[in-house]
């Protein structure tokens, strides 16, 4: 059990390096361990500005997480319109957005009783 926490952390971290390294805006992440008959244990929600910003945002992740913890995604959709594009790793999903298209469907809302961590960044 411990082991997977580990590797949970490593990955969550691994993927914000990522999404910072192209300056991904309005990083959350959702924690949704204590809620019933989740499809994982954590979101991890951002967005870019453009559909290219999108992109490099998942291209990035893909880069930090294969090169740091040679792990893959188990999924990835919605690189075609890059409005929203979700990365799975089975256990952490990470969804990124245009904001048009995340204000839209309001994950955060949905997922209202997910204790949610705001990653402040610097730029």
């Amino acid at each position: 059990m411990a082991k997977e926490n580990i590797n949970a952390d490593q990955l969550i971290t691994s993927i914000l390096s990522g999404i910072e390294d192209v300056k991904g805006k309005k990083i959350n992440i959702l924690d949704l361990r204590t809620i019933e008959n989740t499809v994982c244990d954590y979101f991890i929600i951002c967005e870019g500005s453009s559909n290219t910003q999108v992109n490099a945002i998942v291209s990035s992740i893909q880069k930090k997480v294969s090169k740091e913890l040679k792990d893959h995604p188990w999924h990835v959709e919605g690189e075609d319109n890059a409005e929203w594009v979700l990365v799975d790793y089975v256990n952490v999903v990470v969804h990124v957005f245009q904001k048009h298209i995340r204000d839209y469907y309001d994950i955060e809302g949905l997922w209202g009783d997910a204790k949610t961590t705001t990653i402040e960044t610097s730029y």
